[in-house]
């Protein structure tokens, strides 16, 4: 996953600033956490998109968290994104359900995936995918 440098607007399609939104959450050590699963996984998906590959492996729960990512496809490009639902279920589970769209090869693509979050002390993370269809 190769890093890019920040854009000036969010890329989780929230029509604000980066610094004000998703990059105030990837900012360092320091970086504030996510107050919902819903800001967590626009995050992500910003993270995603910028090959921010720390952050994402940080906000993977552990019992989950895979060892390392694979690098994104040369050429992938990714197109926007599309919160469907957030569900919080009770104080420290929630479900996300989203669509990302990104283009390889001249050829669009769409993730729809609902996400499951767990929340430890203060922290959000996600869990897993309970349902992906990517096409």
């Amino acid at each position: 996953m190769a890093r890019q440098d920040p854009p000036a607007s969010c890329p989780c399609g929230s029509n604000r600033r980066y610094p004000d939104c998703c990059g105030r959450f990837h900012a360092g050590p320091q970086h504030l956490l996510a107050p919902d699963a819903e800001a967590l996984m626009r995050s992500r998906y910003s993270a995603y998109v910028l090959g921010l590959t720390d952050y994402l492996l940080q906000t993977w729960h552990p019992s989950t968290r895979p060892n390392g990512l694979p690098a994104d496809p040369a050429g992938l490009k990714w197109l926007g994104l599309s919160v469907r639902r957030h569900e919080r279920l009770d104080d420290t589970h929630a479900r996300v359900s989203f669509v990302a769209r990104s283009r390889l090869d001249g050829r669009g693509r769409r993730m729809e995936e609902t996400s499951r979050f767990v929340r430890e002390g203060r922290r959000w993370y996600y869990v897993d995918a309970c349902e992906s269809t990517p096409s």
